[in-house]
């Protein structure tokens, strides 16, 4: 075989390919990698030139890749993923929770958990830098295989099973009904109670509404539930009277304007709750340190939810 000089293909030219591909336009491609839609596209245009392939059928209200672009696109993934790992290699050898770790999290934990979080990761990691991902399990999950992220908070579903688990705290889940709804203040509430057509749900994406749906007997249908699209927007519809819902405990913190028009019931069945954990690529090589980091991180549990047995991550 020949050899062919690589001196015209750059990572970053691959960089702007890959985001051309997730995004499917050019625009916010260009604004994703920090550069000008122009520039973007002058590199994708010359990296067509070196390879002599057309990577993407193009018109004013469609990007998508053609055949080749896409198996040459996947090849791409590929070699952008052998290079985070040199870099991630690189990085054990100098501290390797030192320079810029990327955290993935789930909308329903993010803005309850993280700021308390924040200035303990400062003060024990001084070296660390923090880029925050904020997203639902099934991206998360997409983003740590193809190297996007580093580590992400979540609560592992079966869609994270070939990831690493570290578990850190039980989330406990509170029912929140509007201040007149007939369960909200039953003697006796269960779980069973809560399998009603009036039990609002959050979109499809978000493992809470799957956590939600698993503690709801196995003949309940949800296809007529009111969806939310987010946690914040779930409080609002509690507080309209539009329904109730299963909130966890983090989320529960600060609501004093719902006050009057919204009773917060505990459940006392073990299953309402989740594990939250610190999850990362099995095959990645700071894997020791992810561990040591979430033995750190299960030492202070947060306020309302429930610690772990005390024994220690094995490194």
């Amino acid at each position: 075989m020949s050899y062919v000089p690589l001196s015209g293909l750059s990572l970053r030219d691959i960089e702007y390919v890959v985001a051309v591909d997730d995004l499917r336009n050019f625009s916010r491609a260009a604004e994703r990698c920090g550069v000008s839609q122009a520039g973007l596209s002058e590199q994708v245009r010359k990296l067509e030139q070196l390879l002599n392939v057309t990577l993407f059928e193009r018109s004013r209200r469609h990007v998508a890749p053609t055949p080749e672009g896409e198996r040459l696109i996947a090849l791409g993934r590929d070699v952008l993923a052998s290079a985070r790992n040199l870099l991630e290699v690189a990085r054990a050898h100098t501290g390797p929770l030192d320079g810029l770790l990327h955290i993935g999290v789930i909308p329903t934990l993010g803005p309850y958990y993280i700021p308390g979080l924040l200035p303990r990761l400062r003060q024990k990691y001084p070296q660390l830098g923090l880029r925050l991902n904020e997203n639902t399990t099934p991206n998360l999950v997409q983003l740590l295989r193809q190297g996007d992220l580093d580590v992400a908070f979540m609560a592992p579903t079966a869609a994270t099973e070939s990831l690493e688990h570290a578990p850190l705290f039980l989330e406990p889940f509170l029912a929140v009904f509007p201040k007149d709804h007939e369960l909200a203040n039953k003697k006796h509430l269960s779980i069973s109670d809560l399998a009603r057509p009036d039990l609002l749900l959050l979109e499809d994406g978000h493992c809470l509404r799957d956590q939600a749906l698993s503690l709801c007997p196995s003949n309940f249908r949800s296809q007529d539930q009111r969806l939310a699209t987010s946690l914040e927007m779930l409080w609002h519809m509690i507080g309209a009277g539009e329904g109730f819902s299963l909130i966890p405990r983090l989320a529960l913190n600060n609501r004093q304007e719902f006050d009057s028009l919204v009773t917060i019931r505990e459940l006392s069945e073990t299953e309402a709750r989740r594990t939250i954990s610190l999850v990362w690529r099995p095959s990645d090589p700071r894997a020791t340190s992810f561990r040591e980091l979430a033995n750190f991180l299960r030492v202070a549990t947060p306020d309302g939810c429930l610690p772990l047995p005390k024994t220690k991550i094995p490194a």
